[in-house]
């Protein structure tokens, strides 16, 4: 590993053979646990009785299971109607607590009793609260849950690992004037005469510990929305009623949509989605239950604009596919999540392109399969699956490599096996594994059986191997050679072969070939056109004809974009001449494309600041027309789309080309309040907020405390970062140190502030300063995200970076941080080719 800490860990990582084992002796299992609760809004704390029916398999005189920062009161264990004692001790570090018996348990069954108190905490992991503000300013407290993947144990004594599924019995003891929701259907509630009621809820089918949920609340529902016999609310704080109805439409069509895909009826017997004030991940698929982000789950159609309500759509169609895919048939441990997050980032791409064809998502989804692509070409990437050792590994997998690398090469398995036979082969897997646990193989023996292909030995490198190929293709007259060799940034040359399923399009049509360690010569039907049909395909191509741009699809040429993109990061091509290159695409009508080559614009601009003002005038020639052709007023009869690339040329001739007529323009809008489209009036906050000074800035906080929706929250919450000013950074830092921004939301602020083309020395500073407490306050899981930002930082930080980020290990992120450490130097690395001297 090169002293700088930048090393790959193929293999994930890294265990001593003396590191403990975190995995609970599987001599007694759960079946059904009986569970109250009742949690203290106002002293933040929650007691509790969990009775749980076990299965002895083997004769012992412990028990062992999870619990994590809880008090353990009183503790018994009931066997044959004879109740006896145990004693109760607790490993803290390794989260278990063990139940000692005198006599020896024999094998059959028995019942766990135990009596608890616990804190409702403030990192939105466990049993945690959440404050909601009201219309009258006054700050209310929901209890919530959010235990994926590892925080069950912190809301009450579990057997906390995937595999041991059990079906739950919930009880809430709550106050009378309160919602109360949970996986089941309630039951009763009946009032206790004491301020507080007993709500009782529907038995669950078998659940992994981390998909139970319940929630607590000053909130409201809309009445059930009866989805061919599922009954649909959208919970929701007071006064957002008006704000439910996309979701509800989304929900109906996604769980018809995916019952019939999937061929089974809906599981769980109802679904609830709930929208949280402070949620650490965008939503979570606890059966019956769904939670999620404010901003993704209200929204009003008539003032977002395409990008926003089509992650809405997406958040809510992924959520309900693991319903299946996840709910009813689970993995088996957490090294497989993957598989669960890939496939339902998949399906929901599939959902939404069957309600909303017009949005094209497949092209859509090129923004995120470039995400991917770009930490997949670091020598310090991951393979998708990799082992699972404790709590903070299981944490881990949660990024770009487990979703959109994931759901890449599912969608591109689909495309070359066939869309029938892949969903037949998806068919067989989950009435197989009905309420079980598997593994990647069971899929694949499914997929075979319905394809008649190899699929496990075409899928194994994509699983367990990091990294991704180049197809290079060279024509000879009418043949093509096809080799592969795999593509990293920094260019060392390996010896990595994967089985590509090629899919290469002529003027005539689509050919195949399984490209492996050889090389394949094919003879073409036609003049070649692409070597990635439909850009299905999770490689990078190069071939030695330039391929002829009217021939491409969208999709197609967003990806020729962005390969050539990818191989000017990686010394292929000078980055000089990537504007010669994008003239090719001045007048290319498709969003996808533009997105493509504004990345580039955008990443030169991040890392070579002094030359801004050159790169401006080059990025201002190349939007002119664009920009001129679509002015800033929609037409009645434009597609959503076309509408989202306005605002993104209009946004980007205002920042990255600094237009004076389109800011002025976008001034002029903002003083007057003029707005003829949710697309132009995020611009124009970007605009501003990005040349504004003291005034602006107060009037942009102004309207993010006034917005009605999230949406509109959001899009003034992020501007507050762009603004250029000393004073304004520094205002922003004060309000995240001084916890005024949301925990939810601070992690991300940092991130962009650290990529601020002024301020980011001062931002680095400023968060060594205060590690300590950022790093205890925020969301564990947002840590890593939030260091995303050094990625901008310059050389003028050098040693200082990595000898922090050495010092300040971030194991539940240890990857994911040294891939933004790797991705830093390559940005460093460009930026000494743009300005050699």
């Amino acid at each position: 590993m090169p002293a700088s800490g930048l090393g790959g860990v193929p293999g994930g990582p890294v265990r001593s053979p003396a590191m403990p084992d975190h995995r609970l002796p599987r001599h007694v299992l759960p079946r059904h646990y009986t569970l109250e609760l009742a949690p203290n809004l106002s002293a933040h704390t929650f007691t509790g009785t969990v009775a749980i029916d076990v299965e002895v398999v083997e004769a012992t005189d412990h028990i062992i299971l999870n619990a994590a920062d809880l008090v353990v009161e009183a503790a018994s264990i009931l066997v044959g109607g004879e109740r006896r004692h145990v004693s109760v001790s607790a490993d803290e570090s390794a989260e278990r607590l063990v139940l000692t018996v005198e006599d020896r348990l024999q094998p059959g069954t028995a019942r766990l009793e135990m009596a608890f108190t616990g804190e409702l905490n403030d990192r939105l992991r466990g049993f945690y609260r959440s404050t909601l503000v009201g219309a009258d300013g006054v700050d209310r407290t929901i209890a919530t849950t959010q235990f994926q993947s590892t925080d069950a144990r912190r809301a009450f004594p579990c057997f906390d690992e995937p595999d041991m599924k059990a079906s739950f019995g919930i009880t809430l003891v709550v106050p009378e004037n309160l919602l109360a929701v949970s996986n089941g259907a309630e039951v009763s509630r009946t009032s206790l005469d004491d301020g507080t009621d007993r709500v009782v809820f529907a038995d669950t089918i078998a659940l992994s510990t981390y998909l139970v949920a319940f929630v607590v609340g000053p909130l409201e529902a809309t009445d059930p929305l009866d989805v061919d016999g599922v009954p649909v609310r959208i919970i929701h704080p007071p006064g957002r009623a008006d704000q439910t109805a996309f979701a509800l439409e989304v929900a109906a069509h996604s769980l018809r949509w995916l019952a019939r895909w999937y061929d089974i009826a809906v599981p769980g017997g109802k679904v609830d989605l709930v929208a949280l004030p402070d949620f650490a991940f965008g939503a979570m698929e606890n059966l019956g239950c769904i939670t999620f982000r404010e901003v993704l789950l209200l929204v009003d159609p008539e003032s977002a604009d395409q990008r926003e309500l089509e992650s809405v759509a997406a958040v809510i169609s992924h959520e309900l596919a693991h319903l299946w895919f996840g709910d009813l048939v689970t993995m088996r441990w957490w090294n497989g999540i993957w598989l669960n997050e890939a496939f339902a980032t998949f399906m929901e791409m599939k959902a939404v392109e069957a309600w909303r064809p017009d949005w094209n998502v497949w092209a859509g989804f090129g923004s995120a399969r470039a995400a991917a692509l770009d930490v997949d070409a670091l020598a310090s990437t991951r393979p998708i699956e990799y082992p699972v050792v404790t709590p903070a590994d299981a944490e881990s997998m949660f990024d770009l490599l487990t979703y959109q690398k994931g759901a890449a090469v599912v969608r591109m398995l689909e495309q070359f096996l066939g869309e029938a036979a892949f969903r037949d082969g998806v068919r067989r897997y989950l009435s197989a594994h009905l309420g079980g646990n598997t593994d990647n193989e069971d899929l694949w023996t499914a997929l075979e059986e319905a394809s008649g292909e190899p699929v496990g030995d075409l899928m194994r490198a994509w699983i367990f191997r990091g990294g991704f190929p180049i197809v290079e293709g060279t024509v000879e007259g009418d043949s093509c050679t096809l080799v592969q060799s795999r593509f990293r940034y920094d260019g060392v040359e390996e010896d990595d072969r994967w089985q590509v399923p090629v899919r290469l399009r002529t003027t005539v049509g689509e050919q195949r070939v399984l490209l492996g360690d050889s090389p394949v010569v094919l003879d073409l039907e036609g003049p070649l056109v692409t070597l990635n049909a439909g850009a299905d395909g999770f490689y990078r191509s190069e071939v030695d004809v330039s391929p002829d741009p009217g021939r491409l699809t969208a999709v197609e040429r967003a990806m020729y974009v962005d390969d050539r993109w990818a191989g000017t990061l990686g010394g292929r091509h000078d980055p000089g001449s990537f504007t010669g290159f994008a003239e090719a695409f001045v007048d290319d009508p498709d969003l996808a494309v533009w997105q493509a080559v504004l990345r580039g614009f955008y990443t030169m601009d991040l890392v070579a600041p002094g030359r801004h003002l050159m790169l401006a005038a080059e990025v201002a020639g190349l939007l002119e027309g664009m920009v001129q052709r679509l002015g800033w007023e929609p037409s009645d009869d434009e597609d959503d789309r076309t509408r989202q690339l306005r605002g993104v040329l209009l946004a980007a001739a205002g920042t990255l080309a600094d237009d004076p007529d389109i800011i002025g323009q976008a001034r002029h809008r903002w003083a007057s309040g003029t707005s003829t489209d949710p697309a132009v009036d995020g611009a124009v906050v970007t605009i501003v907020a990005s040349h504004g000074d003291s005034s602006d800035r107060a009037e942009c906080r102004r309207r993010f405390d006034a917005s009605e929706t999230s949406q509109g929250q959001q899009r003034h919450l992020r501007a507050l970062a762009l603004f250029p000013g000393l004073t304004e950074v520094e205002t922003l830092l004060e309000e995240v140190n001084r916890g005024t921004i949301r925990t939810q939301d601070a992690p991300f602020l940092i991130r962009s502030l650290l990529a601020h083309p002024h301020q980011r020395i001062l931002v680095w500073r400023n968060l060594v300063d205060h590690w300590e407490d950022l790093n205890g306050r925020l969301p564990s899981n947002s840590i890593a995200r939030m260091l995303e930002g050094i990625r901008a930082l310059g050389a003028e930080v050098d040693p200082d970076v990595d000898r922090f980020l050495d010092d300040n290990p971030v194991p539940q992120g240890a990857l994911m941080v040294a891939q933004h450490r790797e991705r830093r130097h390559v940005n460093l690395r460009l930026a000494r080719r743009l300005d050699p001297t």
